[in-house]
């Protein structure tokens, strides 16, 4: 998830080498952030309309959906096979959440699926100790602080298929124009809807640099907050946790113990009263025709991943249709 285009990369690196270039993650990563100081006082002022909702809502979305169901679950864990067209789109839409282009982006969530929580973690919070003092430095790093790296994960070695692929490989190196549009587009629409400069400074705020910074905190928090608390009904070798606050507003994403345990199944949420819009919306692309092979969880297979297999009355009975 950094920002830098790192296709080039022909070395892996050492676990625990620091990474990225700290001007980068402080314009196009801290930058957004800072925009929350001045939430309230925009507030206040009235400096926001239902044309900025709308859009900041839409861009949301569309950008999040991107990373969930697109950067993570088809380009890193091949959970189904898409349409060429439904393949671009989710490369675009994740794109425009400013994560990093989509090799880089999934070079380093498989390199932390292979380490998850060991060393050579690209964001494990539990890489300096498990007393408090290290858990809460572990937190930040894991959160934002692994994205400042003086070097790259090795895409050539962890995402080989997305630069072969043409597609991914042209989207890679144009990045940087998705960064572009991601923060003028809703200046844009804004100013075109309302047809006012007014319209578009707020668009930028509420739809630009608020919606990317809500992205981000959400994206960070499975990295973070979904390795250190949580819930683990399922076996895994890491400490990956089910946060139930997280699941709607990362799209089914926070039901992260299961995904450990089952990283390329197309449903996260499998228990009862799970939530995954991830999930629902994979199965719209499946029945319009847009997706194919998902990788649905079975009974049986959710059940064998089960820390106690009697608890297999708490499956969500979706995980049992065709």
């Amino acid at each position: 998830m950094t920002l830098q285009s790192q296709s080039h990369v022909q070395s892996d690196t050492p676990p625990g080498e620091p990474q990225g270039q700290p001007w980068i993650v402080a314009v196009f990563l801290l930058t957004p952030m800072l925009a929350l100081l001045a939430v309230v006082p925009v507030l206040v002022q009235g400096w926001i309309s239902w044309v900025d909702v709308a859009l900041m809502i839409g861009l949301y979305a569309v950008t999040a959906f991107g990373i969930t169901v697109g950067y993570h679950r088809l380009f890193t864990h091949r959970s189904f096979k898409a349409s060429p067209a439904l393949r671009t789109t989710l490369a675009v839409a994740g794109s425009l959440a400013l994560e990093g282009a989509v090799s880089d982006w999934v070079a380093d969530h498989r390199k932390h699926h292979k380490y998850s929580d060991l060393p050579g973690d690209p964001h494990s919070p539990w890489r300096f100790g498990t007393d408090t003092r290290a858990v809460a430095k572990g937190l930040v790093f894991a959160h934002i602080g692994w994205l400042i790296r003086s070097n790259p994960t090795d895409v050539g070695r962890y995402a080989p298929d997305l630069m072969a692929d043409p597609v991914t490989a042209r989207l890679s190196r144009h990045f940087p124009w998705f960064v572009a549009v991601t923060l003028f587009l809703p200046a844009l629409l804004g100013g075109l809807l309302t047809w006012s400069w007014q319209g578009a400074l707020t668009a930028f705020f509420w739809a630009g640099l608020i919606r990317i910074t809500l992205v981000h905190q959400v994206t960070w928090s499975i990295n973070s907050v979904c390795h250190v608390w949580g819930r683990q009904p399922f076996r895994t070798r890491d400490r990956s946790g089910n946060v139930a606050w997280l699941a709607l507003p990362s799209f089914g994403e926070s039901w992260h113990n299961y995904h450990h345990a089952d990283p390329t199944s197309a449903r996260h949420g499998v228990l009862r009263r799970q939530v995954d819009p991830s999930a629902a919306a994979i199965r719209v692309f499946e029945k319009a025709g847009w997706a194919q092979e998902v990788r649905w969880p079975t009974a049986d297979r959710v059940t064998r991943r089960l820390t106690d297999g009697d608890s297999a009355v708490l499956l969500n009975p979706r995980v049992t249709r065709p």
